[in-house]
């Protein structure tokens, strides 16, 4: 039975577990890291550009970020953002479209016209467009189905700085960057899933698939919707519950230049339908997410659902968030709006609304179900506060472990999120961090 030595072991292989990786290998002075993924490659899951909308995130043009929080994660795209560009150069892992806030009606182009008055110095490539302007960009979002343009007032915010991202090979990356770093002890283990952690006198133990063991100082869990089980199986967050959402899409011809948002209803933690070039089909447009909870931990492994059952923990408090939930009108729409999404035929004449909201003149014909296009979101209930979390969800007690949920948002903060991390475990390690060569690459 093999037993490897590590002062941090991560577990999972996703943009998350491999993004931290790659930190502690390269600016810190941890000599040996190890990664588990029980799957045979990295990036099985979310990370992979089927699975998530592709998009850099910087608050601009969502509409449920304020100020403040837009500021936040714009620290934490830029961070990602000057990773690709200065360290992977990799041309097919980005595309810089551009991207646009969509408002239709007079209520939605007001909300557009004050936030790009608010945001213009945070932003400061951002434009008003009326419905002219947005002609020149996207004709397709203003032509009308029969001729001519469309009825409705629409106007837009528009940020010529918009990209897109493949973080599936951003994964890859982090993880051959770690690799590659001199003096180090890097190691990867593929098809390797940690079966049982065990807390020791001097740190803790790890048993995985194949007899394989591990021992680590540190120890930092970044498995998706499978991160709240785990730390449950270790006696933390007993008072946490996990609803995984899954997102499908739908394919459309390519009608866009750029990526299109629509405004967000603030009281759903869910994004708002939009449409996309995508980077794995650059003959088509991706119209979505829908939303919908799925009892799995993982989209198409019923396996997980027993991981669910689990987890979801449920109970009177459970119960009360999700009634209460349910009594919103928005929210009972929402929700029954994206099942019927679901419906084989019904469903894509359902969808087609929200895409012509989009571009006016998409017919079903031209819709197709996007098949093995999504993933899960661990979105969390907080049963003693009796409420559904809105952003990222961490554990971290300084006890010699963290458990990341549900980074937000999403992939765009796994850098920045990872950054938090390398800093307590150099912290809790005693170890050092070299800030001149961080800010070396990654400053402005």
């Amino acid at each position: 039975m093999s037993r490897h030595e590590y002062d941090v072991v991560i577990v999972g292989g996703g943009i998350s577990g491999c993004s931290l990786l790659y930190l502690l290998s390269t600016f810190t002075n941890i000599e040996n890291i190890g990664l588990l993924e029980k799957y045979d490659h990295l990036d099985p899951l979310n990370s992979n550009a089927h699975n998530n909308s592709q998009t850099l995130h910087c608050g601009d043009i969502e509409t449920n970020y304020s100020l403040e929080k837009a500021a936040k994660v714009k620290k934490a795209s830029d961070l990602t953002l000057r990773y690709v560009q200065r360290v992977a150069e990799d041309d097919r892992m980005s595309r810089c479209y551009g991207k646009m806030l969509l408002g239709v009606g007079e209520e939605e182009c007001a909300l557009v016209e004050k936030r790009v008055e608010d945001f213009k110095h945070l932003f400061p490539t951002i434009e008003f467009l009326g419905k002219s302007g947005i002609s020149k960009i996207e004709p397709n979002v203003v032509k009308a189905a029969g001729g001519g343009d469309r009825p409705e007032k629409i106007a837009a915010l528009h940020n010529p700085e918009g990209y897109a991202i493949d973080y599936g090979l951003l994964t890859d990356s982090f993880a051959e960057e770690a690799q590659h770093v001199e003096g180090k002890n890097i190691g990867v283990h593929l098809k390797c899933r940690a079966k049982k952690i065990k807390r020791t006198d001097d740190g803790f133990e790890i048993r995985a698939t194949r007899g394989r063991r591990f021992h680590a100082k540190f120890i930092v869990i970044s498995a998706g919707a499978h991160s709240l089980l785990i730390a449950q199986k270790m006696g933390y967050a007993h008072h946490l519950s996990v609803m995984p959402v899954t997102g499908n899409f739908f394919f459309g011809p390519k009608v866009l230049n750029g990526k299109v948002y629509t405004v967000q209803n603030d009281k759903l933690p869910f994004a708002a339908i939009h449409g996309d070039p995508d980077l794995t089909q650059p003959d088509k447009t991706r119209f979505g997410p829908t939303a919908l909870v799925m009892p799995v931990l993982e989209r198409h492994n019923a396996k997980t659902a027993w991981g669910f059952l689990e987890s979801f923990r449920f109970d009177k408090d459970v119960a009360s968030v999700l009634y209460h939930l349910m009594k919103d009108k928005d929210i009972h729409d929402f929700v029954y709006k994206n099942i019927g999404y679901e419906i084989p035929v019904f469903g894509k004449h359902s969808f087609l609304e929200a895409a012509q909201k989009i571009v006016p003149s998409m017919q079903v014909k031209d819709l197709e179900f996007a098949h093995g296009y999504t993933g899960i979101r661990p979105q969390i209930i907080d049963k003693k506060a009796r409420q559904l979390l809105m952003g990222e969800s961490k554990i971290n007690e300084s006890d010699g472990i963290i458990f990341n949920m549900t980074p937000s948002p999403g992939a765009t903060s796994a850098l920045a999120n990872s950054k938090v991390d390398m800093h307590s475990i150099v912290e809790q390690l005693g170890a050092k961090f070299d800030e001149d060569a961080f800010e070396s690459l990654f400053g402005d």
